[in-house]
């Protein structure tokens, strides 16, 4: 499991939110506040899995800016 932290183009959040939502892997997307956009839950059954939505799938998305990726260790 990882949080993603997404910054978005300012025009474009709402856009960005339903395409992260869309991603397989993602279990919740919401807009936050402050230094981020968009907070995006996602699980996988394999780190390979869990790479690819947060470091290919999200990071593709037009109209995001920048990604942090927090994966947890202990839950």
């Amino acid at each position: 499991m990882a949080y993603s932290l997404i910054s978005a183009e300012l025009s474009k959040v709402s856009e960005v939110l339903n395409k992260v939502r869309k991603v397989k892997g993602v279990r919740l997307a919401e807009c936050v506040t402050g230094p981020y956009d968009i907070v995006a839950r996602i699980e996988a059954e394999t780190m390979d899995e869990l790479t690819r939505a947060a470091f290919v799938e999200l990071r593709g998305i037009e109209g995001v800016a920048s990604t942090v990726t927090l994966i947890v260790v202990e839950a």
